[in-house]
Formats: structure tokens, C-alpha cells, sequence
């Protein structure tokens, strides 16, 4: 985990775009923490990742616990937010990729208006077999965006990344989870006072309560640092 701030974590990404090469950015989570201890392929993946941001409360309280504080969370979220209000400033070519058909060209118009000039080169949803990730891959590639973001959950979207990089070519790709539903409108991010009170994840489980097996986790989450094993 990259002790970084959000800003940090969004200058970090602006040095790797100018760096040239292909970089994969990891938002971690309690939930992908948990699922890097069984999940060889994704392990790799964190570990060989150019920057990964503290994307949850969990991650947080495990950092102060373990005597590594980090000041704030660096979430796909906010990363998506941040990095389109750059494209706009600095002309940096974007594609959103993922959640469910006419969620992303959704986010990718509310982010042009929030963000006039920001430079979204595609966008389309994220319903497609494995079988089909090269065929898809190739078409995003003719683009070429600067930073691609992927939202089809974990690990879905860091083993989809880590696959066709190579094809891509994306200068920076990320891994964002439901930030296209959040930019789209579908769903809505939690209220101010549940993110002071760090209670997030209630308010996305109340929103989809399908997501209550990745509430599970947060125990086996805190059990995994008390054991110093995270």
C-alpha cells in the first residue's frame, strides 16, 4: 500500500502518464485485501501494480494499526473525479469502461459537464464474456487513452487490466468498481456525515443489499490485521 493522499495519488498518476509505458494503478479495498490471500493471480497484481491507493476506512484503520498511518483514502471514486478535472486542463484522453450497458456513456456525459474540456475519448459497458476481453481490448486500443478506467468490480476488472495491457497500451489503468453508477447518477454516493462517520459501506449495503457478501469480509478483514497477516 502507497502511503499517499489523494492529491499525491493523483500527481503520482500525472508522473506516470508523462513517464511513458504502461502502468496499472490498484485502488484497494478490504474486501480485495481478504481476497489476495487465496487469489494467487491477484496478489501479483497488487504487488506488481506501478501505485496502490488506500481505497477504504478498513485499509485506514489497518494502516494506524499496524503503525503506518495514512491521512485519507485515495478511492476510484474520487481518483475518477480528479483525473477527469486534469483531462480538462490538461488534455489527457480517457475511456470508461464498464458497469451495465449505457452506465458509462451516462458518466461520461455528466463528466464532460462538470468538467468542460475534459477529454473522454469512449466509453461503453462492461456485460462481455472473458472469451471476448481481446476482441473488446483491441477496440479500446484504437483510441488511445492516456488513462483507462474499468469498473466491473474485483477482481474482474485488475485481472481484465493485467491481461490486455499489452494490447491496450493505456498509459495508466485503474480499476474503479460502482464510480460509473456514482458519475452516471444510478446510484448515489453516501451523504457527507456516513463518510465522516466512517460507515460507507452501510450505506452502500442498504443501497444493494446484494453486496452483503462483500460486507463479510470486513470481519475476516480485521481479523487477518489483528493477526498480523494483512
Amino acid at each position: 500500500m502507497d502511503r499517499v493522499t489523494l492529491i499525491q495519488a493523483l500527481d503520482k498518476i500525472e508522473s506516470l502518464i508523462a513517464s511513458g509505458g504502461v502502468h496499472h494503478v490498484v485502488t484497494a479495498d478490504a474486501s480485495m485485501i481478504v481476497d489476495a490471500q487465496t487469489d494467487t493471480e491477484l496478489a501479483h497484481i497488487i504487488e506488481s501494480a506501478s501505485l496502490v491507493t488506500p481505497d477504504s476506512n478498513g485499509v485506514l484503520w489497518a494502516a494506524r494499526r499496524l503503525g503506518q498511518p495514512i491521512s485519507e483514502r485515495a478511492s476510484g471514486v474520487d481518483l475518477v473525479d480528479g483525473l477527469c478535472a486534469r483531462s480538462a486542463q490538461n488534455g489527457y484522453r480517457i475511456y470508461f469502461l464498464g458497469a451495465a450497458p449505457g452506465i458509462a456513456e451516462l458518466a461520461a456525459e455528466k463528466m464532460r459537464l462538470k468538467h468542460p474540456g475534459c477529454n473522454i475519448v469512449g466509453a461503453r459497458n462492461g456485460f462481455f464474456p472473458a472469451s471476448d476481453d481481446d476482441v473488446i481490448a483491441a477496440e479500446v486500443g484504437e483510441l488511445k487513452p492516456d488513462i483507462l478506467f474499468v469498473a466491473m468490480g474485483i477482481p474482474r476488472q485488475e485481472k481484465f487490466i493485467a491481461r490486455t495491457a499489452p494490447i491496450i497500451q493505456a498509459k495508466v489503468a485503474i480499476g474503479v468498481g460502482g464510480s460509473l453508477d456514482v458519475y452516471s447518477g444510478r446510484v448515489k454516493r453516501a451523504p457527507l456525515l456516513c463518510q465522516k462517520l466512517k460507515i460507507e459501506w452501510l450505506w452502500r449495503l442498504l443501497q444493494n443489499p446484494s453486496k452483503w457478501r462483500k460486507t463479510l469480509k470486513l470481519p475476516q478483514f480485521m481479523l487477518l490485521v489483528l493477526r498480523g497477516k494483512a
